[in-house]
């Protein structure tokens, strides 16, 4: 059988290394973890297993700084290539997330300063841009759609910092949703993806990406056991162009939460496909008054089927939705009460913020409160708030902004984006409100209060320690 070294040559000068410098510095709140100015997520988030960044937090956990320790500096290491020769590259966002500083290594040993052009959490891509003094060599994305089970596909990367890497396998399985996120369409490959390799090209015997490798099933220690997932080229290509344009991803949105149609909720509701088997689709659960949906006509209890002729389930559909930009208009395949029809809609913009970039310095939307001890940030419910997290005008209370792993609060299930309505009896609805009701427990000599909490499943109550774990 012919090997893979001619094809390596070739390939190998466009992969390049990334370094990833960031600052760890405890906080005011005595709670541990880097510095960032992002509203999403804890201070010490779950990067995926496997990702660069995942052994240093999970080492720095074990390892956290006393009161008054200086701040540290850190390295950390990943993958990425070259996608045109003015010096465009792509990455998994995990791997530049958090970082001051990110630097690109070339297969030659060259060093560049590398900007951050875009990056998007939802599906862990980035576009870096560096500034060569000659054209790169850089490699195409491939149509991973045309790509079949069981071909061969090479990986190139940079696993525990042993820069150009290459390793073989074949394509495992195709759409694969391992509950990473809303958009989950993997590509699995058995060809060994380690520490290290995210953000890395996989690609076809032809030279193509069809895939940037992004996540790992690991052993004991988190290394390869042959089970890696890489995010198809087909859905990134769009992403990439839109990263490389606004430097964040515009998503269409319908203004609906939905469910997958199973068998037993197919039969229930007497809902079958032309050969009598039972339907698939997505069947919605609300309709947001004044949204995409509504304004089309759609209802709580339609199940939509297909998107511009496309068969959808529970699981596609926010992939494809969220491929269009806000204002594009589509067709949708619904069935109606036993119905069937076509509805057409012109999808708004979604209410998520995108990403923050590392040099954005304007201010946070809306006034925030770290509230010591218990790992919580705060803030008032204004306009920008209710739009972000999608809270109604009669909304009252305090929003929570971040949960810090070393609080009690993460203990006990409070989350960003839930609202506290009350503490013990008391009513708050500001940071300052909400401060000085935990100080007037602490007074009483309370070692515990009740919060009541909203969250998307309604209000309940969460008895809260005061003091820190």
């Amino acid at each position: 059988m012919p090997g893979f070294a001619d094809l390596t040559d070739r390939l190998l000068p466009a992969v390049v290394n990334i370094s990833v410098s960031s600052v760890i510095r405890p906080q005011q709140d005595g709670s541990d973890g880097p510095d960032t100015s992002s509203p999403n997520g804890p201070q010490t988030p779950p990067y995926p297993q496997g990702s660069p960044l995942d052994k240093f937090f999970h080492d720095y956990m074990k390892h956290k700084h006393q009161d008054g320790a200086p701040e540290r500096q850190v390295q950390a290491l990943g993958s990425g290539f070259i996608i045109d020769p003015s010096g465009v590259v792509v990455t998994n966002n995990h791997v530049i997330d958090k970082a001051q500083q990110v630097t690109v290594v070339l297969n030659d040993g060259t060093e560049m300063p590398a900007k951050i052009v875009g990056r998007d959490s939802q599906v862990d891509l980035a576009v870096l841009q560096v500034k060569p003094a000659h054209p790169l060599p850089s490699v195409p994305l491939g149509h991973s759609d045309q790509a079949r089970i069981g071909e061969w596909v090479l990986a190139i990367g940079n696993p525990f910092g042993l820069s150009g890497t290459v390793t073989a396998g074949i394509i495992s399985s195709r759409k694969r949703n391992v509950e990473h996120g809303l958009y989950d369409d993997f590509i699995q490959t058995d060809a060994a993806i380690n520490r290290g390799n995210s953000g890395g090209p996989l690609f076809n015997t032809r030279g193509e990406v069809i895939g940037i490798n992004t996540l790992i099933y690991g052993g004991a220690g988190g290394d390869s056991i042959g089970i890696g997932f890489a995010i198809p080229s087909d859905d990134a290509r769009g992403l990439i162009e839109q990263l490389r344009r606004n430097g964040y991803v515009n998503r269409g949105w319908m203004g609906v939460s939905f469910q997958d149609v199973t068998h037993t909720m197919a039969d229930d509701l007497d809902f079958h496909a032309d050969d009598g088997q039972p339907g698939k689709g997505a069947i919605l659960s609300t309709v947001k008054a004044g949204g995409p949906a509504a304004k089309s006509g759609l209802a709580v209890g339609d199940i939509v089927t297909a998107i511009d002729g496309q068969a959808i389930t529970g699981q596609t559909m926010p992939r494809l939705v969220a491929a269009h930009e806000p204002g594009t208009s589509i067709t949708l395949d619904v069935w109606h009460r036993g119905s069937r029809k076509k509805v057409a809609l012109t999808l708004g913009k979604s209410p998520n913020a995108p990403d923050p970039l590392p040099s954005d310095t304007h201010p946070p939307a809306h006034p925030t409160k770290t509230v010591g001890n218990i790992g919580l940030k705060v803030s008032v419910i204004d306009a920008d708030a209710r739009t972000q997290y999608q809270l109604s005008d009669s909304q009252r209370g305090v929003l929570v902004t971040r949960v810090f792993d070393s609080g009690t609060a993460a203990a006990r299930g409070i989350a960003e984006g839930n609202v506290i309505t009350q503490v013990g009896e008391s009513e708050v609805n500001s940071p300052d409100a909400f401060q000085a009701a935990l100080e007037r427990a602490r007074e009483m000599k309370k070692s515990e209060v009740l919060l009541l909490v909203q969250d998307n499943d309604g209000m309940r109550w969460v008895p809260l320690p005061l003091e820190a774990r």
